[in-house]
C-alpha cells in the first residue's frame, strides 16, 4: 500500500501531473485512494429538487430592497447568486480561460508551481484538499495565490493567468465594499472605519480550481463537505455545474444552477463569527462529473491574519446577546482548518462557546 501510495504521489506531484494527467489516462476504474466512504458518495445525498439559493439583481445597492434581500439570504441560506453586479463579462470570460490554461500547461511547467518546488508558500499548485492527512482524496487539482500587493503578484503569480486575475479582483473591489456595506447594516454598524475594513477584507486569496472528468465519480468527490473560513467567498464557475449546498433544513442539499454572467456569494466562517451567528456560513460540496470537465474560481474575502476574530461588540450590544463564540487570531483559526480533511463545519466547533 505504501509503495502504491508513493507512486501515486509521485505521479499526480513530483510529475506534475496531477489528477488531471489520470484522467487523461482514460482509467476504467478509480485509484482506490479517491474511494469516499459511503457516507460521502453522492448517492447518499438527499437532493431538494425544487429549491433554489436566492438570485438577487444588484444594479442598485442602494435600494432598501435589495439590502433586505441579501441580508436575509445571508440569514437564511449562508448562499445566493448576484446578478448586474457590474464585473463586466468579458472580465468573467478572461479569469475562465486563463483557468483552462493555466491547467492545460505542460506537466513540466505546472511542476514548478507544487508547493514542493514554488519559489514562494503565496503560490501553490495541489491536488485534492491536503493529500497528506485525508483518508480518501478528492478529485480536483488547484492553483492557490495569496494576494499581498500587485507587485508581488507581478513577480511570483503564473504569467498565463496573472493579468486576467488581477483585472478581475481590481473590478470586483466594488461588489466586495458594497457587499461589506449592506452586510454591516442589517447588523446595524452603518460605517466601517478602517479598523472594521482591515478586519473583514484585510486579506485576500484566489483559487483556480479544475476537476477533470471522472471515470468513476459515483465513488468519489470533486470537493467534501465543508464551509469557508472567509468572511465571505465570491465564486465564479463555468456552466457545467455540481455544487451543491446544504439546505436551511440541514439535512438536504441543493444544486446551484450555472447562470451565465452571476457570481455566487457565500457568508464564511469569519462573518458567522463576527455577526454572532446571525449570517451563517454553509455547508457546500461539489460531486464529480463523468463526461466533462469543470473549472471554478473562488476568491476568498478575508480577515488580516494577525487579527483577533469574534462576534464584533457592536452587534452584542445591539442584540443584547451573549457571545456564542470566542475570540480567536484569524491566522490560528485558519491553520486549524489546512490540519486535517474536510469535515463539514469542524472548523467552526474549535471557537464556539
Amino acid at each position: 500500500m505504501a509503495h502504491e501510495t508513493e507512486d501515486l504521489t509521485t505521479f499526480l506531484i513530483k510529475s506534475g501531473r496531477g489528477v488531471k494527467g489520470l484522467s487523461e489516462m482514460e482509467l476504467k476504474d478509480l485509484p482506490k485512494e479517491y474511494l469516499q466512504p459511503q457516507s460521502e458518495r453522492p448517492s447518499n445525498m438527499k437532493i431538494m429538487e425544487e429549491a433554489s439559493i436566492p438570485i438577487i439583481d444588484v444594479s442598485n445597492w442602494d435600494d432598501q430592497a435589495v439590502l433586505k434581500s441579501l441580508c436575509d439570504a445571508a440569514q437564511k441560506w449562508g448562499f445566493f447568486q448576484i446578478i448586474n453586479h457590474g464585473v463586466p463579462l468579458e472580465v468573467l470570460e478572461n479569469v475562465k480561460r486563463a483557468t483552462l490554461a493555466l491547467f492545460a500547461m505542460a506537466p513540466e511547467d505546472k511542476r514548478n508551481y507544487f508547493k514542493e518546488n514554488s519559489p514562494s508558500n503565496h503560490v501553490r499548485l495541489s491536488t485534492s484538499f491536503i493529500p497528506e492527512v485525508e483518508n480518501a482524496l478528492e478529485w480536483k487539482d488547484y492553483l492557490s495565490l495569496f494576494y499581498v500587493s500587485d507587485d508581488e503578484a507581478f513577480a511570483l503569480w503564473p504569467t498565463i493567468c496573472r493579468d486576467q486575475l488581477l483585472d478581475y479582483m481590481n473590478k470586483c473591489q466594488v461588489v466586495i465594499k458594497s457587499l461589506l456595506q449592506v452586510l454591516l447594516k442589517g447588523l446595524n454598524i452603518q460605517e466601517i472605519n478602517e479598523e472594521n475594513w482591515s478586519l473583514l477584507s484585510g486579506s485576500k486569496r484566489i483559487n483556480l480550481n479544475f476537476y477533470p472528468k471522472c471515470p468513476k465519480p459515483e465513488l468519489t468527490v470533486g470537493v467534501g463537505r465543508h464551509s469557508d473560513v472567509s468572511t465571505f467567498t465570491i465564486l465564479l464557475q463555468d456552466d457545467i455545474g455540481g455544487l451543491y449546498v446544504r439546505a436551511p433544513d440541514g439535512e438536504s442539499w441543493v444544486h446551484v444552477p450555472p447562470i451565465p454572467g452571476a457570481l455566487v456569494i457565500n457568508i464564511g466562517d469569519a462573518l458567522q463569527i463576527m455577526s454572532n451567528g446571525k449570517y451563517k456560513s454553509i455547508e457546500h460540496r461539489v460531486i464529480a462529473n463523468g463526461s466533462k470537465d469543470r473549472i471554478s474560481i473562488p476568491l476568498f474575502v478575508n480577515p488580516k491574519p494577525s487579527k483577533m476574530i469574534g462576534p464584533l461588540k457592536e452587534v452584542l450590544v445591539e442584540s443584547d446577546e451573549e457571545p456564542k463564540y470566542k475570540e480567536v487570531l484569524y491566522s490560528d483559526y485558519t491553520l486549524y482548518f489546512y490540519r486535517k480533511a474536510h469535515d463539514g463545519k469542524g472548523t467552526l466547533e474549535f471557537v464556539k462557546i
